[in-house]
């Protein structure tokens, strides 16, 4: 069972985890500053990216079904809403904090990984009243989003090696196994040293783990539903499995060329080369444009409370 000894630590305030002492609370402070930072290399980084997009051939090949946008809308939101449900339950957030954790992705998305993380924690650090120590939570729920998600695709690993063997797609089997022991080796030591890794109490641990472990699953599903409402011809259990496996691939760490074997598991599983490259073409780009417009409108609304300051 996970542990943490939180239990230890005084009690915060009325319905929050036991917490630190309160942090002190400046307009002007260093996490001020840093998360105006960031949020300006998220701008950048938009804007950047949007020069190199061309939003009329996007427009033109994503499909006009309203199951479709709601399907790719549920299968976007899902981490965001997720981490939501995590911090309403640990901090209480409002509404408000929703969009502070999607900036979270946009951030981690457009800029580089965990970069969102660090801006969340800026956002929590300025909201003493709400929590006086969200470093370790933050910490935490990022750990144990990366344990689910390794912890499902060893699952996958073990489900899929006889398919990847038969079809010969050139997956060298040291490579594959020397993933395995990596996750596992990763895993090993987080349990290892959970009593000094996490801060959360461990009732709070289990829960997180529940939700990420719902939030990938859930990821995989609708965006296998996704590609069969996008290109209909084959079964949705179909793409869902092949969610499954894009999944696992992206995730083996000395795999190369792992969005070459992707396409050519895809191009054997459903047999149409062209639709399949211009299906996955088409929902890399209107991924970016969503975090291209979502982030320049979070940028905007956050550009508006500073001059309100």
């Amino acid at each position: 069972m996970l542990q943490s000894d939180a239990a230890t630590a005084p009690a915060g305030p009325e319905g929050l985890p036991p917490s630190l002492p309160a942090l002190p609370r400046t307009e002007r402070g260093w996490t001020w500053w840093l998360g105006t930072a960031i949020t300006l290399a998220v701008l950048v980084a938009a804007l950047t990216q949007l020069a190199q997009l061309d939003l009329a051939q996007v427009a033109a090949i994503v499909p006009t079904s309203p199951a479709f946008w709601l399907v790719f809308a549920l299968s976007y939101f899902a981490g965001v809403f997720g981490d939501f449900v995590i911090f309403r339950r640990l901090w209480q957030i409002p509404v408000a904090g929703f969009f502070a954790l999607l900036r979270k992705l946009i951030g981690n998305e457009l800029v580089t990984g965990y970069v969102g993380d660090l801006y969340f924690y800026t956002w929590a650090r300025q909201r003493t009243g709400m929590t006086s120590a969200p470093f370790g939570a933050v910490k935490d729920v990022a750990i144990l989003s990366a344990m689910a998600a390794n912890a499902i695709t060893m699952v996958l690993m073990l489900l899929s090696y006889p398919l990847l063997d038969q079809l010969r797609l050139g997956i060298d089997s040291t490579a594959f196994f020397g993933s395995v022991a990596l996750m596992l080796v990763i895993s090993s030591g987080v349990l290892l040293f959970r009593k000094t890794l996490f801060s959360l109490p461990a009732r709070d641990l289990w829960y997180v783990t529940g939700i990420q472990t719902a939030r990938v699953i859930a990821t995989l599903v609708l965006t296998g539903l996704c590609w069969h409402l996008a290109l209909p011809a084959e079964s949705v259990e179909l793409w869902v499995l092949l969610s499954a496996m894009r999944m696992l691939l992206s995730r083996l760490p000395f795999l190369p060329n792992k969005d070459v074997v992707f396409a050519a598991l895809a191009v054997f599983m459903i047999g149409q080369d062209a639709q399949v490259g211009a299906l996955m073409a088409m929902m890399a780009s209107l991924l970016l444009a969503t975090h291209l417009g979502l982030g320049l409108l979070l940028v905007g609304g956050e550009a508006i409370g500073w001059r309100k300051k």
